[in-house]
């Protein structure tokens, strides 16, 4: 159990150091990544204003799918395509603490191949 408080810890100082310096705007907004131990979400957040732009997550009632690899850059795609929807071609990648490695990686590359640039 003190290994998770401390973990959980550790992830908080690196957000708040992150967030410092990450700061998303109406031209080119804030892409937030969370990432559980079953699913992930994602936001497109315009920080001025504290709107929520657009956001995807893996989690559908009923079904016990984890979020892997392949679904989290078909989430990616998926953002993508809504944000072109709203005229975001660009934004500012914030992926929360966690580490730039496996599902969080697959969703800001299936981001990128979407055509969000960052």
């Amino acid at each position: 159990m003190a290994n998770t408080i401390k973990k959980a810890a550790l992830r908080e100082k690196r957000k708040k150091r992150i967030r410092k310096k990450v700061f998303g705007t109406a031209e080119r907004p804030r892409l937030s990544v969370f990432r559980s131990a079953r699913h992930v979400y994602a936001q497109v957040i315009d920080d001025i204003k504290g709107v929520t732009l657009a956001s995807v997550h893996s989690f559908k009632k009923g079904s016990e799918e984890r979020a892997n690899k392949a679904v989290c850059t078909e989430l990616g795609k998926k953002l993508a395509e809504s944000c072109k929807a709203k005229n975001i071609t660009a934004v500012v990648f914030d992926k929360n603490g966690f580490a730039y490695h496996g599902r969080v990686q697959a969703l800001a590359e299936g981001a990128r191949d979407g055509g969000l640039n960052f």
